[in-house]
């Protein structure tokens, strides 16, 4: 059903509010990633971002409406729709979404959502899984990146120890066109949990270093499969060297010794995707 924003604030209870309303600061500080955000939220603006949320029925805490930016039917009808599901409502002014926008042609609609919760004890990967494990990537934006090539590529979970970036970071939700609420995303205390956790479900676990003698393309996978990337200026933790583990190569042919992390992470993830869910068993290669 088509509807106007006027019928919408007459639908639902709002309340006007102004730039130095907490619920601004609020906002603010979570742009700016400088507060502390314990309930993991983000700033989740425009139609479509705010229509994935919707999709995926992420939780929204606050939606914040600027009457005069909303002028078309799908823009009230999503409002309409997330309205009925969010915490509180307020409207502002031009004046004041201006100040909160990040965006240089505004549709009026942003909301404070909260990022999906993923319980681990009720994840069960299948014999052909892949699983993208991020060890102490420090950028927001590589790891935003990682988890949109990750839902591309189909892989089953992406799994995070050592993290060196909120969650909720603007360059992370940005860089991850939405994978951040579709992608099942599992945080470790330590590199040892998420060793445990991989050894005990049968993964064999693959650690991308530019030192590995074998390179990508020989090794066959075919089986549960979990793929290390570490951190842009570090690399790999020490913890995950040994034997239990494989080291695996991408061959540089250039001048240069390696490549971007999320360049790396979607070269390896597309070949274990390819081997383990849709080349066939019997033309496999072998080593």
């Amino acid at each position: 059903m088509n509807m106007t924003i006027e019928q919408v604030l007459a639908a639902h209870e709002f309340f006007a509010i102004g730039e130095q309303n907490p619920k601004i600061k609020q906002i603010k500080g979570v742009l700016s990633n400088t507060k502390p955000n314990p309930n993991k939220l983000f700033v989740a603006e425009g139609i479509w971002l705010l229509s994935l949320c919707e999709k995926f029925h992420t939780p929204i805490e606050s939606l914040i409406l600027c009457p005069e930016y909303i002028h078309t039917s799908q823009a009230a009808s999503l409002a309409d729709s997330l309205a009925l599901r969010a915490g509180t409502r307020f409207t502002v002014s031009a004046k004041t979404y201006d100040k909160i926008s990040e965006r240089g042609q505004p549709d009026g609609l942003m909301a404070l959502a909260q990022l999906p919760s993923h319980d681990l004890a009720s994840f069960h990967p299948a014999d052909d899984a892949v699983l993208l494990v991020l060890d102490g990537v420090e950028i927001p934006g590589n790891i935003g990146t990682m988890l949109r090539m990750a839902d591309g590529a189909g892989i089953d979970g992406v799994f995070l120890c050592n993290r060196k970036a909120r969650l909720t970071h603007p360059k992370l939700i940005k860089g991850s066109q939405g994978a951040v609420l579709s992608v099942p995303l599992f945080e470790f205390e330590s590199v040892a949990a998420c060793r445990s956790w991989l050894d005990q479900n049968g993964f064999t676990v693959y650690l991308a270093d530019t030192r590995a003698d074998l390179f990508y393309y020989d090794e066959p996978f075919g089986k549960k499969t979990a793929l290390v990337m570490g951190s842009e200026r570090y690399g790999i933790s020490r913890e995950w060297y040994d034997t239990a583990c494989q080291m695996i190569a991408i061959p540089m042919e250039g001048s240069c010794d390696s490549l971007n992390v999320g360049v790396a992470a979607t070269v390896l993830a597309y070949e274990a995707v390819k081997k383990n869910k849709f080349l066939p068993n019997h033309i496999r290669p072998h080593p």
